[in-house]
């Protein structure tokens, strides 16, 4: 099979196509023939070797793909040959065959194509355990999103809203403003060219939100303790600036606060299947009847990876970038 090889790192431009063999099946494994690819910024960060992946994961990058399942492990029962899903992937997306456990792969919702099927694992995952597991937001509730137009942010407004929450969220230019509150958005702000704090005190009267998804880090952490309604909840899943800040802890303290975090590709099959389980009762209905939609900004051929992940880099897109596997994709 073809797929795109990244050595032992660096740059964008290292990657490039290169042949191997299709992966072998591990008990409770399902193998996808590939469709689409989501690019994350996981996937930049290993690339670049500051991410190295699970000792027992693929060394190819990729952890979110669509596709039909090919062939299957013999203890997998609930899934057949033939079946168009999507998967969370240990890694080994971007390639045209991936290995993957039967457990992380979903249905394709009712709707949707293939493309945005792809599109949904990562971001889906990520948000409904970090804004609703770890961060329990509820309805009524005050959602503070940095970075809202990105696919994370905006699958977190979108998932937000469904729920019944309010959503503040930050961003960088007028015309990810724009989107962000076409997306639903109650609040946009550009940290440009406006102060968020200032902004977010003013717009929630000076009682602060309820949950914060901070994928910043920096000197956003203090500011985000700050901004935390009493009983608040900070939940830190990346660090776009650095991961060591003075933060005051009083807040802490006296606002009764959460200030946590988590990683998801390290989590164990079996937390990653809990997950899988709540989005289907969850969410997957509420994709089949045209809500919360994924977002797609561009979509690359496999052998234009570099040029897929020199635009994550940029931040300059909206949504998700996607890599296009098969060469006869659905119409």
């Amino acid at each position: 099979m073809q797929y795109i090889e990244h050595g032992d790192g660096g740059e964008a431009t290292v990657m490039h196509l290169a042949e191997a063999a299709t992966p072998a099946l591990r008990s409770g494994e399902v193998l996808i023939e590939v469709h689409y690819a989501g690019v994350n910024r996981p996937d930049i960060l290993q690339r670049s070797g500051s991410y190295p992946p699970p000792a027992e994961a693929s060394k190819i990058l990729g952890l979110e793909v669509s596709g039909i399942i090919v062939d299957k492990a013999p203890d997998v029962t609930q899934w057949q040959i033939g079946e168009r899903v999507c998967a969370l992937t240990p890694g080994g997306g971007y390639a045209m065959y991936c290995a993957c456990p039967a457990v992380q792969c979903l249905p394709i919702p009712d709707g949707l194509s293939m493309l945005e099927a792809a599109a949904l694992p990562e971001n889906y995952f990520t948000v409904w355990t970090n804004v609703f597991e770890r961060g329990q937001l509820s309805q009524g509730e005050t959602l503070l999103v940095h970075g809202g137009s990105g696919g994370i942010g905006l699958t977190a407004i979108q998932m937000a809203k469904e729920f019944g929450a309010r959503v503040i969220t930050t961003v960088g230019t007028a015309e990810k403003e724009d989107f962000c509150k076409k997306i639903g958005a109650d609040l946009v702000i550009n940290y440009r060219n406006s102060d968020f704090v200032e902004a977010v005190r003013t717009y929630t009267e000076k009682r602060g939100v309820d949950v914060i998804l901070d994928m910043v880090g920096g000197d956003y952490m203090n500011k985000n303790i700050h901004l935390l309604a009493m009983e608040g909840r900070l939940v830190q899943i990346a660090f776009m600036q650095k991961s060591v800040s003075q933060i005051d802890a009083l807040p802490i303290m006296t606002k009764r606060l959460t200030f946590t975090g988590s990683t998801l590709r390290p989590r164990s099959i079996a937390q990653k299947a809990a997950i899988a389980k709540a989005l289907q009762n969850q969410l997957w209905h509420v994709l089949a009847e045209g809500r919360c939609k994924p977002v797609i900004h561009r979509v690359f051929p496999l052998s234009d990876a570099v040029a897929a992940h020199q635009l994550m880099e940029s931040s300059a897109h909206i949504g998700k970038i996607m890599l296009r596997v098969k060469q006869t994709p659905e119409k």
